[in-house]
């Protein structure tokens, strides 16, 4: 059922989340890029492992879901963890380790013919706490077809102390889709030099989506409701009651629901019913990607 004439990518951090109950393949490009392929849409992470066991595990993993033909393998840096921990609701909190494998994502010719072929990537911010993969990250970018029909979607995703303004300000500027949750509003504005519209979400989201005239801004408000902005108008879906395995992910399967819609021709309003319905799902099941029915 293969979508043979579709390409997506994801670019950044490949890691290991150290759980409670184990360890499990993890990072939001990782995620994004299951999620999207989950619609028959061929779908390449690009990353970096290390020459170790938690590398040779982690391209296993990524190969037997046809995602890791993209990610390198270095012998100078381990593969990324992170240690998870979770709090009475399930609410993670994360300790990344620093100087990673996916901190220093090589650039190649075969990364520059991946994106020249590229309909939609996805990228974010902590892959970019590093200058070798932001290098990498702006190049892939640059190498790709600009105009509308292809998607940059830069997926927020802020992880203190892991970015700065001049990394939201520069990410801002490289995409036509931005997705970001009401925490990174304020912050997202900030960034952009722009006056916040205090208590008025919307207000704020369209000025951000004007100055940078974006194709659409995705705002997720946790479990209340979810908006989407676009130059023609505003769609906004009230989040499911679902009974909460936990929260992992959710994010990342909304993105990629949403872009898999719109790549296959689905319109805004059409797109944003399959993120709402994704990432209800991924809140009943445990962890990032589970089995998709």
């Amino acid at each position: 059922m293969g979508h043979s004439n579709i390409t997506v990518a994801a670019l950044g951090e490949v890691l290991w989340d150290m759980l409670p109950e184990g360890k499990r393949l993890g990072g939001a490009p990782a995620n994004f890029a299951y999620h999207v392929s989950s619609y028959g849409i061929e779908t390449a992470v690009v990353s970096a492992v290390g020459m170790d066991e938690l590398g040779s595990e982690a391209l296993e993993t990524m190969n037997a879901r046809h995602l890791g033909s993209h990610i390198a393998r270095l012998s100078s840096h381990p593969t990324g963890t992170v240690e998870v921990t979770l709090d009475k609701k399930g609410v993670p909190s994360y300790k990344i380790t620093e100087n990673a494998a996916w901190d220093f994502i090589p650039w190649s010719s075969r990364l520059e013919e991946l994106a020249a072929k590229t309909d939609a990537v996805c990228f974010g911010t902590l892959a970019q706490r590093s200058p070798t993969s932001r290098r990498t990250i702006r190049n892939f970018l640059e190498a790709m077809p600009h105009d509308n029909r292809h998607l940059r979607i830069f997926d927020v995703n802020l992880r203190s102390p892991y970015w700065d303004n001049s990394i939201v300000a520069e990410s801002l500027q490289n995409c036509n889709i931005l997705k970001l949750n009401d925490e990174e509003l304020p912050i997202v504005s900030s960034a952009a030099q722009m006056t916040v519209h205090a208590g008025n979400t919307a207000a704020t989201a369209r000025s951000i989506m004007e100055k940078y005239a974006l194709r659409a801004l995705i705002l997720t408000c946790g479990a209340t409701e979810s908006y989407i902005f676009t130059p023609e108008g505003e769609s906004r879906l009230a989040t499911p009651h679902v009974k909460v395995a936990d929260t992992v992910g959710a994010g990342d399967s909304f993105t990629a629901a949403f872009t898999a819609a719109i790549l296959l021709g689905h319109t805004v309003a059409q797109a944003h019913e399959a993120a709402v319905e994704r990432a209800a799902y991924v809140c009943t099941q445990h962890g990032a990607t589970p089995p998709v029915p």
